[in-house]
């Protein structure tokens, strides 16, 4: 593996400027950004829906058939919901995001309290107690959170994943090759 990042380091460049650089459009145009992730999402569940529903013809005589064509009906009919009211989808992936960072805090500052003789324990704390914080903090400016939240976590991934892969590739590349022994 280490071999084949070395060979290839100057795609992992690319990709990672590539991907730096998508981030940063994300941070410079978040509504846009959130908007584009909301259709993206829709088309996804309607495609999938349709594909899963082709695949489930042939499956008619299978136990639990109709669970999963009821798992088909949802992802067609929520994709469908987000193609036709953006603004509501929209808002609907900013009310699950809030979720996640709210029960994510919770959960770690009940980790950080179950472990605190641990060193450190206090970060654990601090980081879920943050996410509870920012959890409130977006639910109470609601609905102006929907429009940019999705767009900036996206380029904040973008971002991050753009410039750790950049600097492994960089770092890959001008480094010296290791004296292996046998």
């Amino acid at each position: 593996m280490r071999e084949s990042v070395r060979r290839h380091s100057f795609w992992y460049l690319v990709q990672g400027g590539m991907m730096t650089l998508a981030g940063l459009c994300a941070l410079l145009f978040p509504v846009f950004s959130s908007l584009a992730i909301t259709l993206v999402l829709g088309w996804l569940l309607v495609i999938g829906g349709v594909m899963r529903g082709i695949g489930l013809i042939a499956s008619r005589h299978l136990p639990y058939f109709w669970l999963q064509a009821i798992s088909v009906l949802l992802s067609l009919l929520v994709g469908l919901f987000i193609l036709r009211n953006t603004g509501e989808g929209l808002l609907m992936l900013t009310l699950l995001l809030i979720i996640l960072f709210l029960i994510g805090g919770i959960s770690r500052v009940i980790f950080a309290l179950s472990i605190r003789p641990f060193p450190n324990w206090g970060w654990v704390l601090l980081s879920g107690s943050a996410s509870v914080v920012l959890a409130f903090f977006l639910y109470a400016s609601l609905p102006v959170t929907a429009l940019w939240l999705l767009g900036v976590c996206l380029g904040i991934e973008l971002v991050g994943e753009g410039v750790s892969l950049s600097w492994l590739a960089w770092k890959v590349r001008t480094a010296r090759r290791p004296v292996t022994t046998p």
